[in-house]
């Protein structure tokens, strides 16, 4: 479904196995940065009323989220440690095309937040099936779930709103260059890592 040209190699679990503290508070800024994302589409794309709509439940979806990661913190006994850049956002970010007509930099912008909730859902579910943690295996269950939710509802935007954008090829184009920069990443205790 998802169509990700490279799988996370199933080893990244055990490597967040050692340091539960450490996805956790990772993934908690993960949400927040989801929900800024979703502002951010708001901001600067305010003449489409569906999407604005969208993008509104989704901040507030992706809040409810950070709470969640953040409560699951909590009753760990541990607490929320600080940001750290996410170097494979920053990298997918580098393919947006940030000039030119102002529908295809929406379409972009569209499709790099379709491909940061796909490998986030696929990630979510070599932990809903792989990780030791009972408890954690359900919570990212139901996470993955959603984030599926948001992948698609990212590209039935896309499509929507194309006007002879071939969102195909260039959802492709994202597909093929994710492959390779996710090859860097999965070494590590966060969710894109």
């Amino acid at each position: 479904m998802l169509g990700l040209k490279l799988e996370t190699d199933p080893n990244w679990v055990n490597i967040v196995e050692k340091n539960i503290s450490d996805i956790l508070t990772d993934h908690s800024y993960c949400e927040i940065k989801a929900a800024t994302n979703a502002a951010t589409i708001i901001i600067r794309f305010p003449e489409f009323p569906e999407l604005v709509d969208a993008m509104s439940k989704l901040a507030m979806e992706e809040m409810s989220h950070f709470k969640m990661v953040h409560d699951k913190i909590v009753q760990r006994g541990l607490v929320l440690g600080p940001e750290k850049k996410d170097l494979y956002v920053n990298d997918l970010m580098a393919f947006l095309n940030k000039g030119g007509r102002r529908r295809i930099v929406l379409i972009d912008r569209l499709l790099f937040s379709a491909m940061i909730e796909a490998r986030s859902c696929e990630r979510f579910r070599l932990l809903s099936t792989q990780i030791n943690d009972a408890d954690l295996r359900q919570f990212y269950h139901d996470l993955m779930v959603s984030e599926a939710t948001h992948y698609t509802m990212f590209i039935g935007f896309a499509r929507k709103y194309a006007e002879g954008i071939d969102v195909e090829k260039r959802w492709q184009e994202f597909l093929t260059y994710e492959a390779g920069v996710v090859k860097k990443y999965g070494k590590k205790q966060s969710i894109h890592g």
